[in-house]
């Protein structure tokens, strides 16, 4: 069952992930509104019909409608679905509380990241914004990269919320032959997933780029899931959430595919490049980079040790080799798997 041609929904983003999102849901038969900060942009998709920045060669389906203004984007809008980087999600999430004062709306999101300003979750963010009156919302994640869903290619998704009403809505709008999606109610478990999958995409990367071979990297995805299972269930999230599609599945998929621009940073880096001009050479958001910076004293607060995440961290902050990162690593003590 799809939505009504009554019932339209805004997608905030037009950077990869949110037209193909878009372009997913204009297929699916609901009529989708296309909206982005950058009113050049903005003004190339309107007139082509076609994001060439990053998704060349795939035209817009009749139903998705690009537009300049944010407030012509969510005009009588109630379901919206957000899709920035993480930096900038508190800005988007401000602009809506002050554009819909008085609606009702609900917020999806497939934003993967932690704010920059608190270092919170995003859920928390929406909570902080919205204190009185907070929207139902949804988070969409999993392993897949933006030009497959494009084009029709099988892929899998889970939406986690609270709200079990809005959690099957969105399946329904969403779902279609060949784009699977479940549903789950670990808000936190499919969070720290999303925001935590790109360090170790990066260290993949590094590793690869230095030669250290496919042994290295199945090591490295294994005590990388470790790591973001310690954070994760500390924080509140289940077990289970990190051995599905939005742990284990998205943290194989951009550790292993070069379509992950945080895995072709990591190989960057490892050819001798600086931070600065490794996310140059990317030309898109590397979420690893501010991922990163921000995971170390959430697990800190939750007195989790994150030695991967840390020597990451080095390498981009502090300037360490990551040969050096490497072998302090490999120089830890030794001990039981299960830790």
């Amino acid at each position: 069952m799809k939505t009504s041609p009554g019932e339209p929904i805004a997608v905030l983003g037009a950077g990869s992930w949110g037209t193909a999102l878009a372009i997913l849901l204009a297929r699916n038969g609901v009529e989708t509104r296309l909206w982005c900060y950058n009113p050049e942009h903005m003004a190339r998709l309107v007139e082509s019909r076609v994001n060439d920045d990053y998704l060349d060669e795939i035209p817009f389906p009749d139903g998705l409608l690009p537009t300049q203004h944010l407030e012509s984007a969510i005009a009588n809008v109630r379901d919206i679905l957000i899709v920035v980087p993480s930096t900038a999600f508190r800005d988007v999430v401000e602009r809506l509380c002050r554009l819909t004062r008085g609606r009702e709306i609900r917020l999806a999101w497939a934003s993967k990241g932690l704010d920059s300003d608190s270092g919170e979750l995003l859920h928390h963010v929406v909570e902080e914004v919205f204190p009185d009156n907070t929207p139902p919302y949804a988070i969409i994640s999993g392993p897949t990269f933006a030009r497959e869903v494009a084009v029709g290619l099988p892929a899998a998704v889970t939406i986690a919320t609270r709200n079990t009403q809005f959690g099957e809505q969105m399946s329904q709008i969403l779902h279609n032959a060949c784009f699977r999606v479940y549903t789950a109610q670990d808000v936190v478990g499919v969070a720290i997933g999303g925001a935590t999958k790109n360090i170790y995409a990066i260290a993949a990367g590094i590793a690869d780029g230095l030669g250290f071979g496919a042994n290295t990297r199945a090591a490295l995805i294994t005590r990388g899931l470790r790591e973001i299972m310690r954070l994760g269930v500390a924080a509140g999230g289940s077990p289970e959430t990190f051995m599905g599609l939005t742990g284990l599945g998205d943290l194989v998929l951009t550790c292993t595919d070069n379509q992950s621009r945080n895995r072709r940073f990591g190989l960057r880096l490892a050819q001798g490049e600086s931070a600065d001009e490794a996310e140059s050479g990317i030309h898109q958001v590397v979420e690893g980079i501010e991922a990163a910076r921000l995971v170390l004293p959430l697990a800190e607060r939750f007195g989790v040790e994150m030695p991967i995440a840390n020597e990451v961290h080095e390498i981009l902050f502090n300037g360490k080799p990551p040969q050096d990162a490497v072998r302090d690593l490999l120089n830890r003590d030794r001990r039981e798997e299960v830790h």
